[in-house]
């Protein structure tokens, strides 16, 4: 018996539960370990907090750009619609493949084992060490079964409706908020004066860390290293994007996506300041550098808090990761959803069930998820995709100069903030990043490039072959032939 559909979908989001998609996406581990190879890289603690204020900036500026497009398109889907748009179906099927090949599911795996090594502080033997399968080619751990049944989990909660999902969101993402906000709180309270002082003593100074040393970057190389350092940062600020995937879930998209994408952006922007901030309160820049495992929240909550540290920071750890990963999962199938409108994913992806969420779509997401997990390649896919990423968001933005002149009659309720100045600030700084990282980190890049690029023959294959699912009039207003 054929499962009952939707053919609509409901907005049932409200403002908060659209700002908690934005913020609870962004926040996941990052920021309890990146600071640890950035102090490595950069040096000091005026670089380390300027890259972090940085990265916030450059974040705002490109979520408030969104807003526009969100407001033109207030269509499931989100990036993947503004590229299609603003270019052509290629341009938008190159994202939509890069998205599910490597950009969400990877993500998605890489946080469900994140999950699993904290929760392995509480319980042991969810940890990679206990190997539960040795069949020759693969080792399977505890933790990435720990993860995948994660994933499942989350899965079926979202392909029961958006009621269940955004209350697991929503709920989650405020504990963690309050929870980051608690450990900073407690951290400035346990401050040193002397390792604050110490810290700050050689101010912008600007090298790589070697012992004691600070050995000083020639030429550009400097510039690698800002970039090289940033890759860390940005990563932990990734996935704000995730709000535009499920527009026309929310209630009056035009105005509350962009509000969404401001206010998430902004309340992550200083936590994440505020967080680096407390480390450099806490601990001696050494000590940040060379954390064990690069886990600086993990040796800050010992400091702050005794032996009793380390349970604390993991229980936090395992509710950001837990409302991060429901987010990825909830708003990723939405992507898939209108590709296959397009004829440009799996056909079973396109349909709402009787809950009027894409199943099929969060399925087969969860299947290639999980494969990522047990391949045990997720952190070196990780480390491609934000060269990729960046690639995408450029495009993006500058697809609003584009639009601004190719469609000037669509309505646009919410302008770019700052256009054309800060749009093309964002775009003339991500380009640096992108360059630097292509000649310094091309271990990051050229593999990145790759797969976006593999998407080329795919697409034609998939466009050759398609079938255009045609609709009466009325029957999804998601759905807009090329």
């Amino acid at each position: 018996m054929q499962e009952p559909t939707q053919k609509k979908f409901k907005q049932s989001f409200s403002l908060l539960d659209a700002t908690m998609i934005v913020a609870g996406s962004m926040i996941g581990s990052g920021i309890f370990i990146v600071s640890a190879d950035m102090t490595r890289t950069v040096g000091s603690a005026g670089w380390l907090i300027l890259l972090w204020v940085l990265t916030g900036v450059l974040t705002l500026i490109a979520a408030l750009s969104y807003g526009e497009l969100s407001a033109m398109f207030p269509k499931a889907g989100g990036q993947y619609v503004y590229l299609k748009e603003a270019y052509n179906p290629l341009t938008g099927f190159l994202y939509g493949w890069s998205f599910f090949a490597v950009i969400q599911t990877g993500t998605i795996a890489a946080v469900g084992v994140a999950f699993s090594k904290f929760a392995s502080y509480i319980f042991p033997s969810l940890g990679e060490t206990n190997i539960l399968a040795d069949i020759g080619f693969i080792k399977i751990s505890a933790a990435q079964i720990t993860s995948i049944l994660l994933i499942v989990f989350l899965t079926a909660v979202n392909t029961m409706g958006v009621k269940e999902g955004k209350l697991i969101q929503t709920f989650f993402t405020l504990v963690k908020i309050g929870a980051l906000f608690g450990l900073t709180i407690f951290g400035f309270m346990a401050a040193s004066k002397t390792t604050w002082n110490a810290n700050w003593s050689s101010g912008f100074s600007f090298g790589k860390m070697d012992g004691d040393m600070l050995v000083p970057y020639v030429g550009f190389a400097g510039i690698g290293a800002i970039s090289g350092a940033m890759v860390g940062s940005l990563f932990s600020s990734d996935s704000w994007n995730n709000v535009t995937f499920i527009a026309n879930e929310i209630k009056n998209p035009k105005r509350n996506i962009g509000l969404a994408l401001f206010l998430g952006t902004l309340i992550v922007t200083l936590i994440y300041t505020a967080t680096n901030l407390m480390y450099l309160a806490v601990m001696p820049l050494q000590g940040i550098a060379n954390a064990e495992n690069d886990r600086v929240g993990v040796d800050a909550a010992k400091l702050i808090f005794g032996s009793g540290g380390t349970i604390i920071i993991a229980v936090m750890l395992m509710v950001s990761t837990f409302g991060c990963n429901n987010g990825l999962i909830l708003s990723g199938a939405r992507v898939y959803y209108t590709m296959a409108k397009d004829g440009l994913f799996f056909q079973q992806a396109g349909k709402l069930n009787k809950n009027a969420v894409p199943a099929r779509g969060l399925w087969i997401q969860c299947l290639w998820a999980s494969v990522l997990c047990l391949s045990g390649k997720y952190g070196d896919l990780l480390n491609y995709i934000i060269f990729t990423v960046l690639i995408f968001y450029i495009l993006t933005i500058i697809g609003i100069f584009i639009l601004r002149k190719k469609r000037p009659d669509i309505p646009r309720s919410y302008k770019a903030f700052g256009y054309p100045v800060l749009p093309a600030l964002y775009v003339i700084a991500a380009c640096i990043i992108c360059i630097a990282l292509l000649r310094y980190k091309p271990d990051y890049t050229w593999p990145g490039l790759g797969i976006v690029l593999l998407g080329i023959p795919i697409y034609y294959f998939v466009w050759k072959h398609k079938h255009v699912v045609e609709e009466a009039p009325g029957d999804d207003e998601n759905f807009t032939k090329d």
